[in-house]
């Protein structure tokens, strides 16, 4: 995630060993995670070479991001995705294909693949493209309706990635 520190969060967050931002959206100090228990510990806290800005490496104790996600950086779609997973609006279709259950959500991506796949066979290049769009979707709601974060999936491929392509 990205956020503001201030020299005062800076503080907090060095002896506390917890991560500490200013909210301007609130306008005073806050501790990762006061309201959601999602707080983050610090590893590791280390300033650029202007001292202008500040990694901060920490251990998550669950979402860093509000919308149930690992990362704030997730794609757009899975973010409304967890979003939506998380405040349940009525009247999305997201909210219901989630209380339809993960059977049925399941279901979805597998009707999803088939179509994608004939539109590779035996149709041209923008049904592809939809069918796609539709198969991503779907996945990402199952994903969410198993509680399984985006993050963990583009891990498996990191990881698989790195093991192909040692570094040289």
């Amino acid at each position: 995630m990205l956020a503001w520190m201030d020299e005062q969060a800076k503080y907090r967050t060095r002896t506390s060993g917890e991560v500490w931002f200013w909210s301007r959206s609130r306008g005073r100090l806050w501790r990762k995670g006061e309201t959601s228990g999602n707080t983050l510990a610090v590893v590791e806290l280390r300033d650029d070479c202007d001292g202008d800005a500040l990694l901060v490496r920490a251990l998550p104790n669950g979402p860093v991001c509000h919308t149930g996600s690992m990362s704030c950086f997730a794609p757009d779609l899975w973010r409304v995705v967890a979003s939506r997973a998380i405040e349940r609006p009525m009247g999305s279709y997201v909210t219901k294909l989630l209380d339809d259950g993960v059977a049925a959500a399941a279901r979805k991506v597998g009707e999803e693949a088939v179509e994608t796949v004939t539109a590779a066979l035996t149709e041209n290049d923008e049904r592809l493209v939809h069918e796609s769009a539709d198969l991503v979707f779907h996945l990402y709601v199952l994903l969410a309706a198993r509680g399984v974060d985006l993050a963990d999936v583009e891990d498996v491929l990191a990881k698989r990635r790195r093991a192909r392509d040692p570094p040289r």
